[in-house]
């Protein structure tokens, strides 16, 4: 059907929602094929970390119970504790445990040592093997008749203490990555599928696109779908980080994993399980937390420079005590104490136990981070330019106002006829007035002869009356009785309803403005951030959506390549420009941005240009985000800065700078401080939180 009529008073945005649908489908199958490969990639790395960890925690047991030996025949431990054993070869027991100790406790560092030398990259493992070399190719010299001081003792508690710090590193990694898995666990095992009159239990992973299941009350939905019959509330808080129930009816869509309420529902699946949005959030969240950040490089640098620091540090130390005329043992000690408080093991945690715990937190709040710099630059944002149409607005045209002009008719009356000659246009208009009809329950009668009046609007036979639904312009040619100029406020579209030639009324339809969105600008405001509506649509609904919200400005009807032109002519200016948009239409404008935000509700996570995927399609979560980004930045650089701070102080105190006072600092105090650290980091990672605005 010919609907020109609407076209001149739609504006630009109404057009735009039937394209952004069209193309939203043709992202998510591209983004969704690529998720299928990396399903298998998941479990195997998850296994593999399950692996390193009983690895660690099998050799730290067995380093401890040697450990407790290797204590008792040491004679400074003797000394300290005021006893004395001793047996003819004492010694070589001594060092026949520690060998032990040293081959299987040190092998994952050994190894580590050669693999970053090979790589030409020093670093943690590099500073670890090298200490527990240094300190036992020593203490077997000093049992083959070497002067001085053996201290195996030093060295089995060093190893053991390392492979707890691995250990505890390894469980927390594990640990952040926990809500990850509970995602994963999300998705129920089998779904209820229909066939005719039949219901039958099937796995979750065998539904194809176009299946019917059926979700009973109380049951976790199977599937990604659209309900086709029954309505309910869904709880998906564990998706969105949304608390309250979302009311769902036949048409809407729904994401596997969220919780059905009172209401039994059918649904056709959209998606296979390996491409249900659930699969796309987990593949997100581990690209992002697989994807080195800029600030994970930096304490890269850190741990490098700390690797050259200790080592030369440790030779120097050595050269001056020996020279000192000390003997070799107590410059060899020096030497390895120094080694052993330089090893950047707290910095080796610092940055991926924030990263894991962000993106992973990020995702329970319906924030995607797809890419780690986006989300770290987010904190440095000046300009945030909004697109309208589905972001700041709902996005669709619905009724916004009703008026009845002849006393004859009701509102009842206007929609019903107004509906029924509607009825088979896919029109924005069209499908707006029809959704109102839906939710006023209003019976539609049947309409014959339905002909468009070209450029005008549309015309036919509704119970033996002729009905017109037209555009102002033609009232005011035909009815020029007729006030129109008082009608029509910013943003709005209206149709008058003319029955039998009389003018029934008109109805007002505007794509509404987002209850959030208001609040959304006034917190970024308060942030000092810069907020510009880039939109499609006419200037008159810009300006009025704009001013409306208090925004610093407004963008009209650009094209998408002109969006792209416009964020460019920003960053010349200086500004430091996110895009907010619904991925589609919006792209290029995503991907020129410094950081391109996507809003995409439920499984359209179709924004492939963008760095940040908010889940919800809420410009609140604008706020939360750069608030977040900023909070996981402060607990990046509060835990370089104690990862790499106590090394200031624990380093003199190791080469002996404060010898002569009688301070001293022992390769075993060493490690415990380092521990110390890594336990530190560890927290303070955990405490990092997502603030909702």
């Amino acid at each position: 059907m010919d609907h020109q009529h609407h076209e001149g008073h739609a504006g630009h945005g109404a057009h735009q929602h039937p394209q952004v649908k069209a193309g939203g489908e043709i992202q998510h199958e591209h983004h969704e094929h690529h998720g299928q490969h990396e399903d298998h990639g998941h479990h195997g790395h998850h296994d593999h970390h399950a692996m390193m960890i009983a690895d660690f925690r099998k050799r730290f047991y067995v380093v401890l119970v040697l450990t407790i030996p290797v204590m008792l025949l040491s004679k400074m431990i003797q000394h300290w504790m005021g006893m004395e054993i001793s047996f003819p070869g004492d010694n070589y027991l001594l060092l026949a445990l520690s060998t032990v100790v040293f081959f299987y406790g040190g092998w994952p560092f050994l190894k580590g040592l050669w693999d970053e030398m090979k790589a030409k990259d020093p670093g943690m493992m590099t500073l670890i093997g090298f200490a527990i070399t240094v300190a036992y190719v020593y203490s077997v010299a000093t049992v083959l008749g070497l002067a001085g001081m053996d201290f195996f003792w030093e060295l089995t508690t060093l190893i053991l203490i390392m492979l707890l710090g691995h250990w505890i590193e390894m469980k927390s990694i594990v640990g952040a990555s926990r809500e990850l898995e509970l995602l994963v666990k999300l998705m129920p095992d089998t779904a209820h599928l229909v066939k005719g009159d039949q219901v039958t239990e099937v796995k979750t992973a065998t539904l194809k696109p176009g299946d019917i299941v059926l979700v009973k009350p109380g049951e976790k939905v199977t599937a990604d779908g659209d309900i086709t019959e029954g309505a309910t509330s869904l709880n998906e808080s564990m998706l969105t980080g949304e608390s309250r129930p979302v009311q769902k009816k036949a048409g809407d869509k729904v994401i596997a994993g969220s919780i059905n309420g009172n209401g039994a529902i059918k649904l056709s699946v959209t998606h296979s399980a390996a491409d249900s949005y659930l699969s796309q959030v987990v593949k997100l969240v581990e690209d992002a937390q697989r994807s080195k950040s800029k600030t994970q490089l930096l304490a890269d640098k850190a741990a490098r420079w700390l690797t050259i620091i200790a080592i030369l540090s440790g030779i120097i130390t050595f050269v001056y005590w020996w020279f000192e005329k000390k003997d070799m043992s107590f410059a060899i000690e020096r030497m390895v104490s120094v080694i052993v408080i330089c090893c950047p093991h707290a910095l080796g945690l610092a940055i991926p136990l924030v990263i894991a715990r962000s993106t992973a937190l990020s995702a329970r709040h319906g924030l995607l981070i797809k890419n780690r710099t986006d989300f770290e630059n987010s904190r440095k944002i000046t300009t945030l330019v909004f697109d309208k149409t589905g972001t700041l607005t709902v996005g669709k045209f619905e009724v916004s106002r009703l008026r009845v002009i002849d006393g004859s008719f009701t509102e009842n009356d206007l929609v019903r006829i107004a509906a029924a000659v509607e009825g088979s246009s896919e029109h924005p208009i069209a499908t707006g007035i029809m959704e109102k009809s839906k939710s006023m329950g209003v019976s539609l009668p049947a309409a014959a002869e339905v002909t468009a009046i070209t450029g005008k609007g549309i015309k036919g036979k509704v119970e033996g009356k002729e009905v017109l639904i037209v555009s102002p312009a033609y009232i005011a040619e035909q009815f020029p009785q007729v006030d129109i100029n008082n009608n029509i406020q910013p943003g709005e579209t209206v149709v008058y309803v003319v029955a039998d030639q009389k003018v029934a009324g008109y109805i007002a339809l505007a794509d509404q403005v987002r209850p959030e969105s208001a609040g959304a600008i006034t917190a970024l405001k308060k942030m000092d951030i810069k907020t510009v509506l880039l939109t499609g649509d006419n200037k008159v609904v810009g300006e009025s959506v704009s001013r409306s919200l208090g925004m610093d400005g407004y963008i009209a009807e650009v094209l998408p390549h002109q969006k792209l032109e416009k964020i460019q002519q920003l960053q010349s200016q200086g500004e430091f420009v996110a895009m907010t948009g619904d991925g589609i239409n919006d792209a290029p404008a995503l991907a020129q941005a410094d950081v391109g935000i996507a809003i995409g509700s439920g499984s359209d996570v179709a924004a492939a240009s963008a760095g940040i995927v908010l889940v919800n399609s809420n410009p609140e979560d604008v706020v939360s985000l750069i608030q977040f980004g900023k909070a996981t930045y402060r607990k990046m650089i509060q835990n370089l800065a104690w990862a790499t701070g106590y090394n200031v102080i624990a380093m003199p105190l190791a080469a002996g700078v404060l010898y002569h006072q009688g301070i001293v600092l022992s390769p075993a105090a060493g490690a415990v401080l380092m521990t110390v650290s890594t336990v530190v980091v560890a927290i303070n990672a955990g405490t990092l939180k997502v603030r909702r605005s």
